[in-house]
């Protein structure tokens, strides 16, 4: 069961734009972006990966 306040967002590769990664942020505790180095399957590597609205 998920709170109020956490909810899922979606993390997109900075390389080829593709949203591929679900996570959970708590709006409250953390205002600003997610970005978090992460596997691409299209990609077929680690990069960085932004949150997307």
């Amino acid at each position: 069961m998920t709170r109020i306040s956490e909810q899922f967002v979606k993390l997109s590769c900075t390389d080829c734009k593709k949203i591929n990664h679900r996570v959970k942020k708590n709006k409250k505790q953390h205002k600003e972006k997610l970005e978090l180095k992460k596997f691409c399957p299209s990609c077929r590597k680690h990069t960085a990966h932004k949150e997307v609205k």
